[in-house]
């Protein structure tokens, strides 16, 4: 009974995570700014895993409720120069869950690309969880 309450817990907090994706414009085809195909957690520093170190995105993501609002499609979580919702492909700010975007996602909005190039990110490719910077 232990091991079934234990795989439930997980599967549930594994799903929950991914519903995110869906919760913003893309969200399951945002580039991988390390060159590495698609970005899955598109909130936090390591890309295939949900861990506690969210990027600045995940952050504002969660300051807005974990809901795709204007206010986040409009801002630069990564200070790269351009606002989230030109990064996934929403850059008028009309997406709605379950709607296609207007445009394919370009680049991460948590992580500025190319890594590194901007001013008070040191987030490096290849870390995984506690391990990466930039926090």
């Amino acid at each position: 009974m232990y091991r079934l309450a234990v795989i439930s817990l997980v599967l549930a907090s594994a799903s929950a995570h991914v519903t995110y994706q869906t919760m913003i414009p893309n969200g399951d085809k945002v580039p991988d700014p390390c060159g590495n195909g698609v970005w899955l957690a598109v909130g936090h520093y390591d890309p295939l895993h949900h861990t506690h170190d969210k990027n600045r995105f995940g952050l504002d993501f969660a300051a807005a409720g974990h809901k795709w609002t204007v206010a986040l499609c409009q801002k630069d979580s990564d200070n790269d120069g351009k606002s989230n919702g030109e990064e996934l492909g929403d850059p008028t700010c009309v997406w709605t869950m379950g709607a296609t975007p207007t445009r394919s996602a370009s680049s991460h909005p948590g992580i500025c690309n190319p890594v590194g190039s901007c001013i008070g990110q040191s987030f490096t490719c290849g870390c995984h969880g506690h391990n990466c910077v930039g926090k």
